[in-house]
């Protein structure tokens, strides 16, 4: 996906409000390790493509991108359902502080509280589409393998049940290992996109992640 759609140059409002985005985001010290600087800007590199692909505002995909995980909840944490409400009120307060235009406050607060599977808030908008669809793609492919490995650790889940570590005959645990969450949620992530744009790259992405299964059971046994 991200060869085939365009990127266009921001206008100079628009690059501006980047800026202060980056620089917001750039201030903050994340709860989550899987939701750090670089996972940022690739949501924000994507949501950008899908943007101009599904001609979509870009005054609300913009901002709703770089501010989307402003508040960031670790993955066992139990307010962990609220986070991306939270972030959009974080989010909406530091838009207020730098003038952006109010016109665009509720939508933008739409798409941030929406985008978070845990949230389970109804997608309203394709703008909102967009932020979950490039939101979600980042925990696919090579970057969603190595994500999930680093969130695993971080928490101190094992990485697989050593009898049965592809689920063959019980039921996924993503508590206790971290092979499970594939199982779980990451394999199933394409079925979710939105937009037609994301659809085939979430679709190859998963291809790969099949494979590195497959590789992962040659290895083990």
């Amino acid at each position: 996906m991200e060869q085939s759609l365009p990127v266009l140059a921001l206008s100079d409002s628009l690059q501006q409000l980047e800026n202060h985005c980056r620089n917001f985001i750039m201030s903050l010290v994340s709860a989550d390790v899987a939701h750090d600087i670089t996972h940022i800007e690739r949501v924000v590199r994507v949501a950008k493509q899908l943007c101009i692909a599904e001609q979509a505002d870009m005054n609300i995909v913009l901002p709703a991108a770089w501010l989307h995980d402003c508040v960031a909840v670790a993955k066992n944490h139990p307010d962990r359902a609220k986070a991306s409400t939270m972030a959009a009120d974080k989010a909406i307060t530091f838009l207020t502080s730098i003038g952006h235009d109010s016109h665009y406050f509720d939508a933008i607060h739409h798409a941030i509280a929406a985008h978070s599977f845990s949230a389970n808030i109804a997608i309203e908008t394709v703008e909102a589409q967009i932020v979950q669809d490039a939101d979600r793609m980042d925990a696919l492919g090579a970057i969603g393998v190595s994500r999930c490995m680093k969130v695993g650790g971080s928490i101190g889940r094992n990485l697989y049940d050593p009898v049965d570590p592809f689920c063959a005959q019980r039921t996924p645990n993503d508590t206790l290992y971290t092979l499970d969450h594939f199982f779980i949620k990451l394999l199933h992530i394409a079925n979710s996109m939105n937009t037609p744009s994301a659809k085939a790259e979430a679709a190859r992405r998963t291809e790969y992640m099949h494979a590195f299964i497959a590789q992962l059971k040659s290895e083990i046994g």
